[in-house]
């Protein structure tokens, strides 16, 4: 295997070097102050205020966007010249983990300072940005992102908002009704996307709340993030100065993709903030509760819900960061190219847009697990609304439905992969092909004395084995008709994203032994090991799941033997290593890890 993996997607067929992963450990002390202004403004104002919030009070939800913006939290990616912070991609990923601790605000700040700021930064004119960019990044106006439709949601390029160029070709007129738009109902600038008629792609416009034929709907009544306002948005022969068209006409569906890319990454951000909040108040609630003469954190079964909690909240963290240092390692690579920042960026994104679906799905999923097992640490509690642990429950769910759906990610993963190896953007043929061979030859069991971090990377080198086969044998039966094999597709996107968490997780341990000599590294190889331990058995049967519904005879029972010595592990005492984790944190009474 080559040492450097350059390109999104090339982690299944390269080994990653230590150098070239981020992980939290490394933060600095200016990044962790900006964390820390985020965690008071939590703390001071958006959780004192979530049940008015959750009242659908939009002047104080205006009022927390302006006092967010003079502290500079809505313009941490926003360049110094347009008033903001100008950091990087994994300062600006810190800052949204820590705002996703603030439940729905956290909706309402991600599409702000994200899908309903960045495309005017990354595609607008310089006039465009100079008008918009400050206001957004200081809190002064607030944005919002349009492209919903009643019968357009995971299709969006399927929309009937249409516009025409006036005969002057001085305006569009605009018209159509997006649904599900954050920020709605306060918002002052909407990122619409339209088709200009006769076109098959989207165009994007920027429309602002006050012109004629804007009318803004009613706050929709929603099963969580009643904090954030989601309205329908109606415009009727709304004229958009040609000057605001947004990118190129034609371009909007391109623009619509990127940053949804972004917004991908960045959820899985503020999945992690709010797992973490979440695993700090079950822990307060268990070390408080008594059933039969104990404290709730002194029985086993609470302990293995607070561990495995704590397990996938750090794997997601650890994937999280390992894929905002390789968008800001890009983003850097093209900007010493010469290319402006705005255009790097949404590139660098766009080249890890494998890696940001699988953070997305990894982290929404393991917030839904958090979330779920705390409402049951909470006991009857758990299920009134007048605990904070209800809310999180309520609001973790749309998280596996923004940004496209679970479902949708998982192809998009798969099919983003196979369509850049077919293009020879990277070479998955030799790789896949070697493995085919392998199943021939004689068994490597390797080394019983093999060193603790080399058997965990072979680990995960047959977990990518295990993928390059399924997916080899899968492509060469179906070929151009693999893409409507959806379940086979699902099983081999889980295969990867289990891989790339693994690895994720195998990378931040190394790094934090042999770099940073951690005192506490063996808790941390505990979380290693129980994580390996378990994912094993789910890549066997994912593989078989996926082989049986299509291979047979001599070629089936060659696969299922190379799946089952693919995905073999040594046993491990997993509740020795689950109550490690767990009394580390109970002794605490915090999420410490």
């Amino acid at each position: 295997m080559e040492t450097k993996a350059l390109k999104g997607g090339e982690f299944l067929i390269r080994e990653t070097n230590l150098n070239d992963v981020f992980i939290p450990e490394e933060f600095n002390e200016e990044q962790r102050m900006m964390a820390q202004t985020c965690r008071d403004f939590n703390d001071t104002r958006v959780l004192p205020n979530m049940n008015q919030l959750e009242k659908h009070d939009r002047d104080l939800l205006t009022q927390i966007f302006k006092e967010a913006g003079e502290l500079g939290i809505l313009g941490i990616s926003v360049p110094e010249e347009y008033d903001g912070f100008g950091q990087n991609f994994v300062t600006a990923m810190l800052t949204t983990e820590e705002m996703g601790r603030g439940y729905s605000f956290a909706v309402a700040y991600a599409a702000h300072a994200g899908i309903g700021t960045l495309p005017i930064l990354y595609y607008g004119t310089p006039e465009q940005k100079k008008k918009y960019i400050p206001g957004l990044a200081t809190g002064n106006l607030i944005g919002a992102y349009c492209l919903t439709e009643a019968d357009a949601g995971s299709d969006p390029n399927s929309g009937k908002a249409e516009a025409i160029l006036s005969k002057d070709g001085k305006h569009y007129i605009l018209n159509g009704v997006k649904i599900w738009i954050t920020n709605g109902g306060v918002a002052d600038v909407f990122i619409v996307f339209a088709k200009l008629k006769g076109d098959k792609n989207l165009s994007a416009f920027i429309v602002e709340r006050d012109w004629e034929g804007v009318r803004v709907g009613v706050d929709e009544e929603k099963m969580g993030i009643k904090g954030s306002s989601t309205v329908q948005l109606y415009l009727d022969d709304v004229k958009v100065p040609s000057d605001n068209l947004l990118g190129e006409a034609n371009g909007g569906f391109k623009i619509a993709l990127n940053v949804l890319n972004l917004g991908r990454i960045k959820l899985s951000g503020a999945t992690v903030g709010a797992a973490k909040a979440t695993i700090t108040n079950s822990l307060n609630y268990a070390n408080e509760r008594k059933q039969f003469g104990h404290l709730l954190s002194d029985f086993g079964a609470i302990k293995f819900k607070l561990a495995e909690m704590a397990i996938r909240t750090f794997v997601s963290e650890s994937l999280t960061y390992r894929v905002s240092q390789s968008i800001d390692d890009a983003i850097q690579s093209i900007v010493d190219e010469g290319v402006d920042k705005g255009k790097a960026t949404i590139e660098g994104v766009r080249q890890y847009a494998i890696e940001a679906s699988i953070a997305k799905v990894f982290g929404s999923e393991a917030l839904d697990y958090v979330v779920d097992e705390g409402v049951q640490i909470y006991g009857g509690m758990g299920y009134s609304s007048e605990t904070i642990v209800e809310k999180a429950y309520r609001d973790s769910r749309i998280n596996r439905i923004f940004e496209g759906t679970n479902e949708i990610n998982r192809m998009l993963a798969v099919g983003e992969l196979v369509k850049r190896g077919m293009k020879g953007e990277f070479d998955l043929l030799t790789p896949a092909k070697s493995v085919a061979k392998e199943l021939l030859a004689i068994p490597d069991f390797g080394s019983s004395s093999q060193d603790y971090f080399e058997l965990k990377h072979k680990y995960l080198l047959n977990y990518k084995k295990t993928i390059l086969l399924v997916a080899g044998a899968a492509l060469k039966k179906y070929m151009d008709k693999f893409s409507n094999e959806q379940e086979i597709i699902m099983n081999i996107a889980d295969m990867l994203i289990v891989t790339y968490a693994a690895e994720s997780l195998l990378l931040r341990v190394e790094k934090m032994a042999l770099v940073h000599n951690h005192k506490n590294i063996e808790l941390y190889k505990d979380i290693l090991d129980v994580y390996l331990y378990d994912t094993a058995p789910q890549m066997n049967k994912w593989g078989s799941d996926a082989i049986n519904s299509f291979a047979t005879g001599d070629e089936l029972m060659g696969m299922q033997m190379g799946i089952k010595r693919f995905t073999k592990t040594a046993g491990i005492n997993v509740v020795e290593k689950r109550r490690n984790i767990a009394n580390h944190m109970i002794s605490s009474n915090t999420y410490n890890l």
